[in-house]
């Protein structure tokens, strides 16, 4: 099961709201807490972040904290002794920037069983290197970052290739998608806080769904602050055993074919086709239903099709538009993909189940 995560930055704003801000995100289920460890540059700093790790803890969250070879110099921390970092309350810290290979590895044999995150998004041999020194794997995890700058976010490629790596080994992953809601991150730039680029300005629960549909990511933390009540709400309640897009559909479609779109478990078929998505149980399910012709207009991208009696055996069939086609004037055009989910349909595999849920 995914697990849910926010960040909050007591350099940034106030005890009493970030305090809020984590009651109410446990409430609904979030477990995880992100610190940024890069701005404790004194022991006064320290002793503001120290009182809502403690906090956080009280809440039974798992707290880690980014930090670089930079605090260890300003703190004075050996990476030998990470006592200091368990003092605080940290369940583990994450290295934003890394050292050389053996230090990450003689890190994750602490007594304190701090986990050791290594920043998935830097794309180059670190991890592999990370592993030639035979860490103890089971504190060995990985995190994106997140970027403030708009533009500057990573690529989904980029973003499948340093992840599979991680999975690779094994690992357990994290990345960040931004709150439409929040008003600051960690840094002055406000244009959003997202892993990947195409999620900016994207609604909070797209960009969640997309990650969960990758299968790469295990823990999905929102970077910026403070989330809405209402996107912790929406987040809590995703489906995230099973991708569920939210449709439109005609209000006045009958009650068979309406419950063929929201009652019943779909899947696309192995046989892909460039052009639909072919959900095809429903036309062995309601074999002997006459599925009337209904807006047999030309399909658009996102466009739910039902298949009518006048394609023959092919009756009932659903398909979900990949590409716009030619209508026959035999195939029934019964609603449509949210705007905001129709690139989630490029993503769906071969025998992939999903479910269809009114917007």
């Amino acid at each position: 099961m995914v697990k849910l995560g926010v960040s909050v930055y007591p350099d940034k704003s106030n005890l009493e709201d970030n305090k809020r801000y984590l009651k109410l995100a446990s409430e609904y289920g979030f477990s995880r807490v992100f610190f940024n460890f890069l701005t404790v540059e004194n022991e006064e700093i320290l002793e503001r972040f120290k009182e809502i790790v403690k906090f956080a803890r009280e809440l039974k969250m798992e707290i880690i904290a980014d930090v670089a070879p930079k605090v260890f110099k300003d703190l004075n921390i050996d990476y030998k002794d990470l006592k200091i970092f368990s003092d605080i309350g940290l369940t583990g810290i994450r290295l934003d920037m890394g050292f050389s290979g053996n230090e990450e590895s003689i890190m994750s044999f602490n007594p304190y069983g701090l986990k050791i995150e290594l920043n998935i998004s830097s794309g180059t041999k670190y991890l592999d290197n990370v592993m030639s020194y035979l860490p103890n794997k089971d504190n060995i995890i990985g995190c994106h970052n997140f970027y403030p700058h708009r533009y500057t976010g990573i690529s989904r490629v980029h973003f499948m290739k340093t992840t599979e790596e991680f999975k690779k080994y094994g690992l357990r992953t994290a990345a960040f998608v931004s709150s439409n809601e929040a008003s600051f991150g960690p840094w002055n730039v406000n244009e959003g806080l997202p892993t990947m680029e195409e999620h900016r300005e994207l609604p909070i629960e797209v960009q969640v769904k997309d990650l969960i549909n990758t299968g790469l990511i295990d823990d999905i933390i929102i970077s910026n602050c403070f989330a809405s009540e209402e996107e912790l709400k929406t987040l809590a309640s995703l489906n995230k055993d099973i991708l569920e897009l939210n449709v439109e559909i005609d209000e006045n479609l009958p009650e068979v074919e309406r419950n063929i779109l929201l009652n019943e478990l779909h899947f696309n078929r192995g046989d892909v086709s460039e052009y639909m998505i072919r959900s095809t149980q429903s036309r062995v399910k309601y074999k002997g239903y006459e599925f009337k012709l209904l807006n047999p207009r030309d399909m658009k991208t996102g466009d739910i099709v039902i298949e009518s009696n006048l394609y023959a055996h092919y009756a009932g069939e659903v398909h979900l538009v990949l590409k716009p086609m030619k209508n026959s004037n035999r195939s029934s055009v019964v609603g449509k993909v949210i705007d905001e989910e129709i690139f989630l349909l490029d993503y769906i595999k071969p025998w992939q189940k999903f479910r269809l849920k009114l917007k």
